[in-house]
């Protein structure tokens, strides 16, 4: 098998970070990936919550296809006719001012905290009293690289890293009180998933986020939102924040940005943006006429279909079919989510891995994150017979592991 070469060079070649699964993928047409032997898998994670409109499609393959024969980079020292126009789109679908584009979702959070940083600096030089300080949350995942470690709650991403970096002090999720009794003058910017992916699909609370706005007008600290994995889209509006109507100073956002093609953007006020001047900060990569380009289509194909709409939609009939699956099974906890962002709860760790291993031997793909979450990203392309499919496996595989484990389904008395 072809498969097997690959892993067995990849044992020898690559940096061990990633547990594979064992399956080749080679091609992909809408919400299915394909393998080598020719075998449809159902993808409900679209590659981590990248795929935003699924595999092979049209609008991003002729972008890909017309921008690859004109320019595939050029440096931020000169222009190319997609920057401006991809900012426009970001800036009038966030209610930001500005946009500052990288290659991933962590560099966009880096530049985010070093912004905030900057603008404490800059108002110190005005005679403010602000500090150096983050406030992040509990369970919180911001990224891999060194700042964004240093605000990701989760101790097996910081630890092996140490010393990250000081000043950043976690707040416990949606706790109003502990909240207000860490906020000072010494905090420059307050970290807020709105919808926590890694940490297990969790929503911050109106109120808790209401808090963390109201702290950061007291003082001039930045609250920072970061969207890399709940934005542009996939909640059912282009970005969770605007389910609660509070407006952050800062927004990142990458996945789905250019579904697939490498790229990251943070935005931010006109206020913030002041505190960065040219020569601060900057990307070789980040912006290329390639991303760019494919954002555009993304973003506009995406207005055209009435995306959003649909994702609400289907979002909303797939999580009414887990909240019913939830009533038949007592091995589920909570069911959590906004449109196809949405997490499955089990009472076990090992449940849920085998869950998901099952889930992937019937071909269809889900993961598992906060050791107990069966995670759901799927693209947005997503339609009411994909749910139903999804919906009638997860049934057979969790009615045939509680039975082995003895537990009967809700409802239901065991006779073991």
């Amino acid at each position: 098998m072809k498969l097997e070469s690959i892993q067995a060079a990849e044992n020898k070649l690559l940096v061990q970070t990633y547990e594979r699964n064992p399956v080749l993928f080679v091609s992909g047409q809408g919400v299915y990936l394909r393998d080598e032997n020719g075998n449809d898998y159902l993808d409900l994670l679209s590659g981590i919550g990248v795929s935003a409109l699924g595999y092979a499609h049209p609008a991003v393959e002729e972008t890909i296809a017309r921008q690859s024969k004109r320019l595939l980079h050029v440096s931020n020292l000169f222009y190319h006719e997609h920057t401006a126009d991809l900012a426009l789109r970001l800036t009038e679908i966030s209610g930001l001012d500005r946009v500052f584009f990288s290659n991933s979702g962590t560099e966009a959070w880096e530049a985010a905290l070093k912004l905030a940083r900057a603008n404490s600096t800059r108002l110190r030089a005005q005679g403010r009293t602000i500090g150096t300080k983050f406030l992040a949350l509990d369970h919180s995942f911001h990224g891999r690289t060194m700042g964004s470690v240093a605000t990701t709650a989760k101790a097996k991403y910081r630890e092996p890293f140490g010393p990250v970096m000081p000043d950043v002090e976690f707040v416990q999720f949606n706790d109003v009180a502990d909240l207000r009794a860490k906020f000072s003058s010494e905090v420059c910017g307050i970290c807020i998933e709105p919808v926590q992916g890694e940490g297990g699909i969790h929503l911050i609370s109106s109120e808790f986020f209401a808090a963390a706005r109201e702290l950061c007008n007291s003082t001039g600290a930045l609250l920072l939102a970061d969207e890399i994995q709940c934005g542009l889209g996939r909640t059912g509006k282009w970005f969770a924040y605007q389910h609660y109507g509070i407006q952050p100073d800062v927004t990142v956002v990458a996945k789905p940005i250019a579904n697939g093609i490498p790229m990251g953007a943070m935005l931010c006020t006109n206020e913030a943006a002041l505190a960065i001047t040219p020569g601060m900060h900057g990307t070789t990569f980040g912006g290329g006429p390639l991303a760019c380009a494919v954002a555009i289509a993304v973003i506009d194909t995406m207005k055209r279909e009435n995306t959003l709409a649909h994702v609400e939609e289907v979002g909303a009939f797939f999580k009414s079919k887990l909240q019913d699956l939830a009533k038949h099974h007592d091995c589920i906890t909570d069911v959590r989510g906004l449109g196809l962002m949405l997490g499955l709860e089990l009472n076990s760790a090992d449940l849920a891995k085998k869950v998901a291993q099952q889930m992937m031997e019937r071909r269809i793909i889900i993961n598992r994150t906060s050791e107990t979450v069966l995670r759901f990203l799927p693209p947005y392309i997503l339609e009411r017979e994909h749910v139903e499919t999804a919906i009638s496996a997860l049934d057979a595989i969790l009615k045939a592991n509680t039975a082995l484990a003895g537990v009967a389904p809700a409802g239901e008395k065991s006779h073991g």
